[in-house]
């Protein structure tokens, strides 16, 4: 059976449906080909589960003709967007796609029900393989990480990575909120993010000895190298929280606009102990305000991340970091 599994962005969300990669090649023996957009090769690249990436950078003109080519039996549409159904029409092949959740989440961004809860999405990705009797194996999430690259400091454990990005503003603690926990910590604190993080990791970075801002300077995957090797990782709704899922690794995450609820938080193996530590603001009548975020807080004041407990969340990280 030859695969053709899509999902074009972001960085958490390839890593997401890893399982599902995984259990295929597996169970089935599939050979599997992964549609992304061309940033995102490097997460894919380097699985032994995957036997061809395929990329685009603007358009789908620029693969269409390569995946006609290729005669696949099946595609598994895991971004379900316009541009995925795009492709499934134009190759006209058999295809399964997986339940979004939408109309639940809406609910639960405009009326708050406490009733409410979205299934974890890896389960929504593996439920949509039922008819090929394919079934979660109970093992996670998966990173495969790329030959190391330069600028990777000399690490000496125990240390804490932070991950101070977020695609949204109201996904991301202010840098003076990030800076109270970095100064009440003792051990060696890595920040990473992107090169849009570079300016807030200097900030934050600045007059203590112990925090190194690492934004902007490494790959996807040796960020990745340094997460595997961290005592503990803290970090907002984004990639770095899933990365850290993958290599199991004790995560305290940091929820703003968004909640655990809506099926995106840290996914571990089923033999291993969720090692994952919620972190928001109780009794916010305005959270959630919306399934993804906001440039700006909708209602002005931004209390879900002003408020946070900044002493709570340090005292979880040293607590992670004595149980080593």
């Amino acid at each position: 059976m030859k695969v053709l599994v899509i999902r074009f962005s972001s960085i958490g969300d390839i890593v997401l449906t890893s399982p599902v990669v995984r259990c295929l090649k597996l169970q089935r023996g599939a050979e599997i080909h992964y549609l992304t957009k061309k940033n995102f090769t490097a997460i894919l690249s380097a699985s032994p589960y995957i036997d061809r990436v395929h990329s685009i950078d603007k358009s789908l003109s620029e693969i269409i003709g390569v995946l006609k080519m290729e005669d696949f039996d099946l595609i598994i549409d895991l971004h379900k967007n316009l541009r995925s159904w795009m492709v499934r029409r134009k190759l006209g092949k058999r295809s399964l796609t997986f339940q979004k959740a939408n109309v639940r989440k809406w609910l639960m961004v405009r009326f708050k029900p406490s009733d409410i809860k979205v299934d974890h999405i890896v389960n929504r990705y593996i439920h949509a393989l039922k008819s090929l009797d394919v079934r979660y194996d109970g093992e996670g999430l998966d990173y495969f990480l790329q030959p190391a690259g330069e600028g990777i400091p000399v690490l000496s454990k125990p240390f804490l990575c932070f991950g101070i990005g977020g695609t949204h503003f109201t996904k991301r603690m202010p840098t003076h909120k990030i800076r109270e926990v970095c100064k009440n910590l003792s051990v060696p604190v890595y920040l990473l993010g992107g090169s849009e993080d570079t300016g807030a990791g200097e900030h934050i970075a600045q007059d203590f000895d112990h925090v190194s801002n690492l934004c902007g300077k490494l790959s996807i995957s040796d960020s990745a190298r340094i997460i595997k090797e961290a005592s503990v990782v803290i970090s907002h709704d984004t990639a770095i929280m899933h990365i850290a899922a993958a290599f199991n690794r004790p995560i305290v995450s940091i929820w703003g606009n968004t909640v655990p609820e809506f099926g995106m938080f840290p996914f571990y193996p089923e033999k291993e102990p969720a090692k994952f530590h919620v972190v928001q603001v109780q009794d916010l009548p305005c959270r959630p305000c919306s399934k993804i975020g906001f440039n700006a807080c909708p209602k002005g004041h931004f209390k879900c991340m002003i408020q946070q407990d900044t002493d709570y969340i340090t005292d979880i990280a040293k607590l992670e970091i004595s149980n080593i």
